[in-house]
Parts: structure tokens; sequence; C-alpha cells
């Protein structure tokens, strides 16, 4: 699903927040969000998916609005965890569909193995640790296959090894066909994934491009200083 921003803008209190933004999204490719905090990079994630309140402008996916949240998956920074176990909540998604038990049993077996927890399908997933909960999370989201995928920050306060693996199960889902929109601060990251890139500052899109255009020759002042780690306002 291809999508495109008119003017989005988005304000809190009289404050502008975001935009107002123009731009378009392809229907594939991996997507990578950047920009310095406060730039706007999780109120675009939730403008796309529909769970922010604009102030002003317009969201138009390719299909119909309803068809578009439906084949959507969102995962936060801080996994969620239902106060259930691990089985429980990698099924959760999949009764919500009403698919048919064997089904979820099959896909939630498939999913433990892949994220590497099918010892632990029975344990509270409050109580595994937090790299293995980010994991849980993204498996959550993913077990449906939902064609677009919006991560804020999935990595933040990983260690190398849960950010190999969880880079891993993205980079398998993009190639399978998932179209991936997420946020990062972390510019090793975002070389190894990207396809295109969006740069914001201060609400406003400052620069879009494809992932290699962007890091080897980016266009503006503001983009060339924060790929240095320039401090940027």
């Amino acid at each position: 699903m291809s999508v495109t921003l008119e003017n989005v803008a988005v304000k809190r209190r009289g404050k502008a927040i975001l935009g107002p933004v123009k731009m378009a999204l392809s229907a594939d490719g991996f997507t990578i969000v950047l920009g310095p905090n406060g730039a706007g990079k999780t109120t675009l994630l939730k403008v796309l998916h529909g769970v922010e309140r604009l102030s002003s402008g317009r969201v138009t996916w390719s299909v119909p609005d309803e068809d578009a949240r439906e084949a959507q998956a969102y995962v936060f920074q801080k996994p969620i965890m239902l106060r259930r176990s691990v089985r429980q909540n990698l099924a959760f998604p999949l009764q919500l569909l009403k698919t048919p038990k064997a089904e979820i049993d099959t896909r939630v077996t498939d999913w433990s193995r892949r994220i590497g927890l099918e010892e632990a399908l029975d344990r509270p997933a409050t109580r595994i640790s937090g790299g293995e909960q980010q994991k849980l999370a993204l498996a959550r989201a993913l077990i449906r296959d939902p064609q677009v995928l919006f991560l804020d920050e999935p990595c933040a306060n990983l260690d190398g090894r849960s950010m190999r693996e969880i880079e891993e199960l993205l980079m398998a889902s993009s190639a399978s066909g998932t179209r991936i929109i997420m946020t990062t601060h972390d510019l090793g990251q975002a070389r190894r994934l990207a396809s295109d890139v969006v740069f914001l500052l201060n609400g406003q899109l400052c620069e879009q491009a494809d992932a290699s255009t962007f890091f080897a020759a980016p266009q503006s002042d503001e983009a060339r200083a924060f790929l240095k780690g320039d401090i940027i306002e």
C-alpha cells in the first residue's frame, strides 16, 4: 500500500508538533525516519497509522482507510505485554481475527521458534527479559502478516545480540513483502536497514531520499550536520 500526506499538521495546545508535511511513500521498501529528539518522528508514525488527530491536511492510502488500518501493525518503543503467557500473547491477535485454533497453534509454534522463545511459551510474558519482550512484541505484530508495519525505536536500550536478532527478523519480513516504516536514533542501524530515508527537523520534512543518496550526499545542511553527529536545533 502506498500513502500520500497532503499538508498534514498536528498541533497540541496551539504548538506545532508536526507539519505541514507533504510527502508520499511507495507501496514497498524499508523506510527509516530520522531526526533529533522532538523532530516529530513518533507523531509521523501515529499519523500514518491513523491514531493521531490531525489539525489539518489529509492522509490518503491507496486502499480504503478501513482496509488500510486492518492491514497494519504497530510496535512501540517500550513493548506492551499482555498479562498472560508468551503463548497467549502470540495467539491474541489471531484470536481477534477468529483464526481457526489449529492454525493459531501452528503459527504460534512457528513464531516462538523464530524468536527463540519456544521453551518459554508458558512463562508469563511480563517476566521475560527486555530483549525477549521486544522480540515477542515484534512477533505478535508479524504473526498476522500485516502489509505495513510501524516500528518506533524497536531496538532502544537493547544489547547488541538482541538488536541483531531483531534486525534479522525485520530484514526477513521486509524481504517477504512487509512494508516497514521505522524510527531510530541509531545511524548504523539506519544504514544497515533503510531502502529510503525521511529526515525530520522541528516537525518539518527536511529531506526525503533513497538511502544510498541520503547517506552519501545529503542535500540539506541540517542532514549533513546530523550525519556528522553535530547538535542541530
